[in-house]
């Protein structure tokens, strides 16, 4: 059994009522805003469903095409092997890069705070970004096996030394860096303030017209219906959230400070009209207006209240 410790004194008891170990002050507030609901459980269902059925139906209907195409190139023309997977890789990036766009816009404009945790969406965010970054440095490192061109990692590292369309390929080089600063900021979010993050961040959208320009330039499948509207429907998405981020900034901001406004009193407001024998107001009379009663008036009042005039004389009846 274990025994108290003689040597340590016994707290003292507090008294009833002290409320010293309470925090003062009042208590802090939520801040008003979009608050967490989630989707109902039928719409997740629903939702999850259909983007199953349009997955499966994709890979049911590209998979055995593909399979037979990367069959016969790797029987026929093995070096062109490294062409086509560098080629997938620089699509996969770009959509992972477009993603975390648009999620971040999203996240900006507040749409997503209703049906999703924002630390949820901000570490999606984030990580759609990691793996863009990923898949670039997949697609930058396959070209070094590719036969068509004489790739070296110099001319991979360097912008504008590229065999291949230069102008473009350098583009995409600075767009492969410019995401790396974006990727470095996030670890270092803290180090450099929440100003400084955000500016720095903006940098994305630069990112992601290069990644744009660097497709449909420098990419051999830019001519393609499909990766035609693969580049034209998320930069629609991203300058309509853009836009709507920008007139909904706008328009909280005016009415922030329309709500911070004074209000200027006029000077013409008037109090009601002072009582008069037999309880009528004069018709034509104008109210009085507010006014403060003068000092000697009110000395006067509470001398006659007093009904003893200075020097302790009477007031004549």
């Amino acid at each position: 059994m274990l025994q108290p410790d003689p040597s340590r004194r016994p707290l003292a008891p507090r008294p009833p009522g002290d409320m010293t170990a309470r925090p003062s002050g009042p208590r802090p507030t939520r801040a008003a805003g979009p608050v967490y609901r989630g989707l109902p459980g039928l719409v997740r269902l629903v939702l999850w469903a259909s983007a199953a059925v349009i997955i499966g139906g994709i890979f049911g209907a590209t998979a055995p095409t593909a399979l037979r195409r990367l069959v016969a190139v790797v029987a026929q023309q093995p070096g062109l092997l490294a062409w086509y997977t560098a080629r997938t890789l620089g699509f996969l990036a770009y959509l992972a890069v477009a993603g975390a766009v648009l999620y971040g816009l999203l996240l900006s404009t507040k749409i997503l705070d209703a049906i999703a945790h924002r630390p949820v969406s901000f570490a999606l965010h984030k990580d759609l970004a990691i793996v863009g970054f990923g898949l670039a440095i997949c697609h930058a490192t396959v070209l070094l096996a590719d036969q068509s061109y004489a790739f070296t990692p110099r001319a991979i590292l360097v912008p504008f030394a590229s065999p291949y369309a230069p102008v473009w390929v350098g583009i995409g080089q600075l767009t492969f860096y410019g995401l790396a600063i974006v990727m470095a900021s996030f670890y270092v979010r803290r180090q450099i303030g929440q100003r400084a993050w955000r500016l720095l961040h903006y940098l994305t959208f630069l990112v992601f017209i290069g990644a744009i320009g660097h497709g449909i330039t420098a990419g051999s499948d830019a001519g393609a219906a499909w990766a035609f509207w693969l580049y034209l429907v998320p930069g629609a998405a991203a300058v309509f959230l853009l836009i709507y981020r920008i007139v909904v900034s706008i328009s909280s901001r005016i009415s922030s400070s329309e709500s911070k406004r004074p209000v200027a009193l006029s000077p013409l407001i008037a109090r009601s009209p002072l009582p008069v024998p037999g309880g009528r107001v004069p018709s034509g009379r104008p109210a009085a207006p507010l006014e403060p009663p003068s000092a000697g008036l009110s000395v006067r009042r509470n001398v006659r209240d007093r009904s003893t005039a200075p020097g302790g004389l009477r007031w004549p009846t």
